[in-house]
């Protein structure tokens, strides 16, 4: 989806994809264009031969997408009755219907999907780990069919999930299963097949034309998880040159061998380029953003330029909970309570034996980690925690981009398998949630330069409503952006956009200080399902005071309050369909580092279990109303509302003119 106004007198278009907008002269305001001024950064770069895209703003644009999608071709999603594979899940993306679990014994779907808006983009990240093993046990006359592991996973999945998993939870030397032969070299050649399905999914799903209706791209999951804590990564490729093989936590050890094979086998100068996204840090028990490597060595320079490198966004919201922050936790952030789950990594949620290293670290949660970046960075010269911010659903039913509340699925992975579920009770666990999206700033829909925006970290993330946010920092920006109609213009000309670092002046004028601004305009929706209205916009700051991290919450913006019944889930009065703020910051210091980013949040609205527990007549105070599968409505751990958000990517203020 896109939305541009290519001069100050054109009138905005209505959108062809993606987000649906409000119109009208704040929508001209926000988003408006000069076609007389072009970005300070340089185009990106093009290494694609293709037609050019018909649709195309220098001054860039929001596309809406899900990198962290997964299919009957990983392990977790197959073990719980997922059939669909990597074009069902492009042809999902596109707008088609696609068929869920559970399913008839002649091998028909019980239950259909549709997404409610087409994506711009998106990307199939199955694990890696199994592919082969996967394969191997499901195709008749390959070695390992009969072993017995191959023999449970087609009688008993479920079981056989835990069976076939438990080598990669080896911490010390996670090993293939015993049937993939020396060196799992069967069950390497076995994966050849289905990473060709993916690669050859994503080629056919992508819009080479002139339309450039969507994007795909070639990618896959990176599934370590030591003692059951999450250190795993999504590895996305810019084009259709990409290893023959995906590197596994099954055939490398610490993250840091992950980078290094991922560049012995994807090398730019053959056209192969490739960059990660961690995610679920809130199940890492704090490993993930540790001030150490994974292995227990110390950070070194190389190690955090490498980190640097490869990793320029983290995924800070997905189905398994929001990675943001806790209250309690680093932060008294009262807005740090939204999705939280009740145990911090994969072991603690199967079984009463916590392997992780404590509840709810620090170091499990985003904008701890965003301000530890500013420490290291002191130190090291580099800071390896500069990401930029995106979500995603992290869907097992090859769904991307089902994020609704009203009406949610679920998404199986570590869920209660939908086979198991319905059609009766809630389609999901109760602490998960329909999971998130990411936006991207681009030039237009293409590989290059959406790639190009991944990189330049011009991203942000949504609990799931597309909202357009722009956040531009700069100590020239004007104190009236937000009455101009070149806000965005100027917003590049005089200042950096969200993922960008703003240089200070070597020696800056009396009262000279940073200005922010931050315009967001809410979802519409769609006629089925309207949007909510926006309540607030925030400025998060993180700073380094001598060796102490501080924070602070900046309000910059409220709308008059809206009501929400939880009975009938409408909201009525309050709220704004724009909201516009320009901040300085006042205690700006020349000589400190800090970092900034934006959060915006809608008025509270109804939980995905309100929604479905209000449809089953569910009334708490009469227990016969309770039907099976409804018990979890009853759940005071859980709320009945929520505020869906957005956060955008930080801008860093380098006080020394680098960073």
């Amino acid at each position: 989806m896109n939305l541009s106004v290519t001069d100050d007198k054109k009138q905005p278009r209505a959108p062809a994809r993606g987000f649906a907008l409000a119109l009208g002269l704040t929508l001209t305001v926000l988003t408006s264009h000069a076609a007389a001024t072009t970005p300070a950064a340089p185009p990106f770069e093009r290494t694609e031969q293709r037609p050019a895209c018909a649709d195309h703003d220098p001054l860039r644009q929001p596309f809406v997408g899900d990198l962290h999608v997964h299919t009957g071709l990983s392990l977790d999603a197959a073990t719980q009755g997922t059939r669909s594979r990597p074009r069902d899940a492009y042809r999902f993306a596109r707008g088609e219907e696609i068929g869920l679990q559970p399913w008839t014994p002649e091998g028909k779907a019980l239950r259909h999907a549709r997404i409610d808006r087409p994506l711009d983009f998106a990307a199939v990240t199955d694990h890696s780990e199994f592919l082969g093993e996967l394969r191997t046990c499901t195709t008749e006359g390959l070695p390992g069919y009969k072993w017995p592991a191959c023999v449970l996973f087609r009688r008993w999945p479920a079981l056989a999930f835990f069976v076939l998993n438990s080598p990669v939870s080896d911490r010390e030397s996670p090993q293939r299963s015993k049937f993939c032969g020396d060196e799992g070299r069967d069950c390497k050649l076995a994966a050849a097949a289905p990473w060709g399905e993916i690669r050859d999914a994503a080629e056919e799903a992508y819009d080479r034309s002139a339309a450039c209706t969507f994007t795909s791209f070639i990618g896959y999951e990176w599934t370590a998880a030591p003692l059951g804590r999450n250190l795993h990564r999504n590895v996305i490729f810019r084009g259709s040159s990409v290893p023959d093989l995906p590197v596994s936590a099954l055939d490398v050890g610490p993250v840091r061998d992950l980078w290094s094979g991922l560049d012995r086998v994807c090398r730019k100068e053959q056209g192969c380029e490739w960059l990660a996204i961690p995610h679920n840090s809130n199940l890492s028990s704090g490993l993930l953003f540790l001030p150490e490597q994974d292995d227990g060595e110390a950070f070194t320079e190389a190690y955090v330029q490498a980190r640097a490198r490869a990793e320029p966004l983290v995924e800070v919201t997905q189905h398994k909970g929001d990675s943001e922050c806790r209250l309690g936790v680093g932060t008294e952030d009262e807005a740090c309570t939204f999705e939280q789950l009740p145990y911090d990594n994969f072991s603690a949620k199967f079984s009463s034996f916590d392997a992780g290293t404590g509840k709810n670290e620090p170091t499990s949660f985003v904008r701890n980690a965003l301000h530890q970046g500013l420490a290291l960075e002191k130190k090291f010269g580099t800071n390896p925690f500069r990401f930029g911010l995106i979500g995603s659903t992290d869907t097992h039913l090859g769904t991307p981009g089902l994020v609704q509340e009203r009406g949610h699925q679920g998404h199986g992975g570590a869920g209660t398998p939908n086979s198991v579920r319905m059609p009766i009770g809630l389609p999901d666990d109760v602490e998960f949630s329909p999971g998130g999206l990411a936006v991207l700033w681009a030039e237009e829909n293409s590989r290059d330069a959406l790639f190009a925006a991944m990189r330049r970290r011009e991203a942000y993330s949504t609990s799931g409503p597309r909202m357009v946010v722009r956040f531009f920092g700069g100590f020239d920006l004007p104190t009236d952006i937000c009455q101009r109609s070149d806000l965005v213009a100027t917003g590049y000309a005089r200042g950096v956009p969200m993922g960008g670092v703003l240089q200070a002046p070597p020696s800056p004028a009396p009262g000279e200080a940073p200005r922010f601004v931050v315009s967001a305009l809410r979802d519409a929706g769609t006629t089925a399902v309207p949007g909510a209205p926006l309540e607030r916009i925030q400025i998060i700051k993180g700073w380094l005071e001598g060796d102490t991290l501080r924070e602070e919450v900046v309000d910059l913006v409220d709308a008059p309050g809206a009501q929400l019944d939880t009975g009938s889930c409408t909201v009525s009065g309050g709220g704004a369909t724009a909201l516009c703020q320009v901040w300085t910051d006042p205690d700006f210091d020349p000589a400190v580092k800090a970092v900034y980013y934006a959060r915006v949040l809608e008025v509270p609205t109804c939980r995905w279990t309100t929604f479905l527990c209000n449809d089953a007549g569910v009334r708490c105070d009469e227990p016969a109303t309770i039907g099976e599968g409804f018990a979890e409505c009853c759940d005071d751990a859980f709320p009945r509302s929520i505020q869906e958000r957005a956060l955008t990517s930080p801008i860093w203020l380098d006080p020394r003119g680098k960073m």
